[in-house]
């Protein structure tokens, strides 16, 4: 039977999602527990490969097992041999053609910045520390300008091939509390995407950019002309939509 599942991360101490010969992953922490629990090598696909360091509250995972015992009995199985830093939140039975990634027909990512003089030791893996105040509505200013389909060279790489178009349905920024928070979803997104889009539009925000100076830059097509890439530790997948 193939079952999906919802799984919450935090990706402080992985390199990525994806499985890695020698570095620790979730992907492979997630097949240790499969294998503990069924005694068979059970291969997991999910629907973004996030980077090291980046956290999820919405990854989807798929895999193919032989359990005779339940969905409930399942989760509880493998939540007891993960580790703490990684959890499923649900699991159900899935179509045998269900594919997390190829069957997405948006996936959000959710950036949080902690913008203030002094650091905090709550949210030093959960944000990025920016002590400059920011301009949210400069930043929303530029993160229009990216809605719909366009050629995102300049602020990634395809993960295979060399097609560098996507299409963003949603992006804006939002001061809450002491956060400011980006939401941005996509059909699908380049590697590192989110966080270089973050670095420059915090350039605006922070003054450094006019929103002409980032429009500029995304229309170069050029990797070379983006600001800064945001660090990881602010960046969370949240959710996956399907059909």
């Amino acid at each position: 039977m193939r079952y999906r599942a919802i799984v919450e991360y935090d990706g402080t101490n992985y390199s990525g999602f994806q499985r890695q010969l020698t570095k620790p992953t979730v992907q492979g922490e997630i097949e240790k527990a499969l294998l503990e629990i069924s005694r068979l090598a059970v291969s997991v696909t999910g629907a973004g490969r996030t980077d090291s360091g980046v956290h999820a509250t919405g990854q989807i995972i798929a895999f193919d097992l032989n359990w005779r015992h339940g969905s409930s009995s399942l989760l509880k199985a493998l939540n007891a041999n993960l580790p703490v830093d990684i959890v499923i939140r649900d699991i159900s039975a899935a179509s045998e053609d269900f594919h997390p990634r190829f069957d997405a027909l948006s996936r959000t990512y959710t950036y949080y910045i902690y913008n203030q003089t002094v650091r905090s030791p709550i949210w030093r893996l959960r944000s990025w520390h920016v002590t400059r105040p920011l301009d949210v509505e400069l930043m929303n200013g530029a993160a229009e300008l990216i809605i719909g389909e366009h050629d995102f060279a300049t602020f990634g790489q395809a993960p295979q091939g060399t097609n560098t178009i996507r299409n963003i349905k949603n992006a804006r920024w939002q001061k809450e509390g002491l956060q400011i928070t980006f939401r941005i979803e996509a059909n699908a997104f380049l590697d590192r995407m989110v966080r270089s889009l973050v670095g420059s539009m915090k350039a605006v925000g922070e003054g450094s950019w006019t929103v002409v100076d980032f429009y500029n830059a995304f229309l170069a097509k050029d990797r070379g002309k983006a600001a800064m890439t945001a660090p990881a530790a602010g960046l969370f997948l949240t959710s996956v939509s399907y059909e």
